[in-house]
This record gives C-alpha cells, structure tokens and sequence, in this order.
C-alpha cells in the first residue's frame, strides 16, 4: 500500500509541478528486484510493477487505481493500466538501475521534442542525465512497441530523454529522485529554448563536459 500511495502522490506533484495536465503523462515503480538477463526479451522481461491507469485524471484517482503488471505481463486493477504500460516495462528490463519510470507531457520538453532535436551541452548540468548531450527517441505512435524500442535506444547511458512529437521521460532509483529528474529536466527544456530565443547558444567542448561527467561520478552520492 505504501507503494501505492507514493506512486498517486507521485503523479499529483507531477501536476502541481506543471509537467502534466489533465490525463497526460504517467507514473511507474518497480516492484521486483532488478534483474536483467543478458540478452533482453522485451515481451518477456520478468518486471513487476505498478503504473498509473488509463485515461483517468489523477484529481479522479485512488491509490486503490494503481494498476498492478505481471512479469507476464497482465494486468490487475479495476482500470486498465496507462497505455505506455509497455514503454516503463521495457525501460525497467533494460536498466537495472531504474526503480521508477515517469512520462510527461511537460510544455518545454515537448516544444523541444516537437523539433525532433537533442539539446546539445549548452549548460553544464545536462551531465546530470548521463551524458554530454540528451537525446530525442525517434518518433512512433504512442503505446507501441516501436516507441518503447526507440526510447530504450536513446536511453542508452542516460536517464533521460525526448520523444519526439510526444514529451520526455525519466528514470530515477525511486519515485523521489524520478519526480526531482523530471521537474531538473524540464528546468533544463526550458533555459534551454529561451537560450534559443537569443541565438545559438554557446556550448561547451568535449573535453569540458569530459571534465563535468567526472565530477559528476559522486555527485548527490554518499561520501565512503
């Protein structure tokens, strides 16, 4: 139940925060041990976890709402779960890592995702995602297994990335870091489309942003 109530109280401050309107976006976190085989089988990656449903306002939701996926793939709940339900799946079998997944349709991030363009390392904080850059997954319809194999892809050694013509999402260990991902990342959306509205930024080189990603390596982490 705990999970439950973090998972809706998740998507509520995804609101609050003006990463999603109405029925946008969706919210997920794993309840399995990570566990990834070495060679990954989308269809059949044992993931459990919980989403938030399907084409329900989260002002309309309870924690009771929260859909419940199999390793199978079935679904439990009295909603059916959200129609990206594929998309957090594949994204948990391919990441160890990732321990809640979350989808918006943040307005600065989706201008940009609009664009079909990675934003390039403009500031130094774009380390904070994995790389020196942030990718834009190619474009397909929502809810398929090609959008869910695109956003893998641009996943690669990230933890964050656009969908074009579509949002952005994010993963995070926890719900927690997930929402603070998502609400850094779209800050980032933001500077850098006003940057945009000047000119074209100025942006940092190779060995600069190499520089930053090893600062980066403890970065929020425990000190030993």
């Amino acid at each position: 139940m705990e999970l439950r109530i973090a998972l809706l109280e998740t998507m509520r401050a995804m609101g609050a925060a003006g990463l999603n309107v109405g029925t946008a976006g969706n919210a997920s976190v794993r309840l399995d041990a990570a566990q990834t085989p070495t060679t990954i089988d989308h269809a059949h990656a044992p993931v459990h976890m919980l989403i938030t449903p399907s084409g329900l306002a989260v002002e309309r939701c309870g924690t009771q709402d929260m859909a419940r996926i199999d390793a199978d793939g079935r679904a439990h709940g009295p909603f059916a779960p959200s129609s990206e339900w594929q998309l957090h799946r594949d994204i948990y079998a391919a990441f160890p890592a990732a321990g809640a997944v979350l989808h918006a349709h943040s307005p600065f991030a989706t201008a940009l995702a609009c664009q079909r363009i990675d934003i390039p390392p403009f500031h130094y904080m774009i380390a904070r995602f994995g790389g020196s850059s942030i990718r834009c997954a190619r474009y397909a319809t929502f809810g398929t297994q090609a959008l869910s194999d695109a956003t893998v892809a641009a996943l690669h050694e990230r933890n964050a990335c656009l969908l074009a013509n579509h949002g952005m999402v994010v993963f995070g260990r926890d719900l927690s870091q997930a929402l603070a991902l998502a609400i850094e990342f779209e800050t980032l959306c933001a500077q850098y489309w006003r940057s945009l509205q000047i000119g074209e930024p100025v942006l940092l080189s190779e060995a600069e942003m190499a520089e930053v990603l090893e600062r980066f390596r403890w970065y929020g982490k425990p000190r030993a």
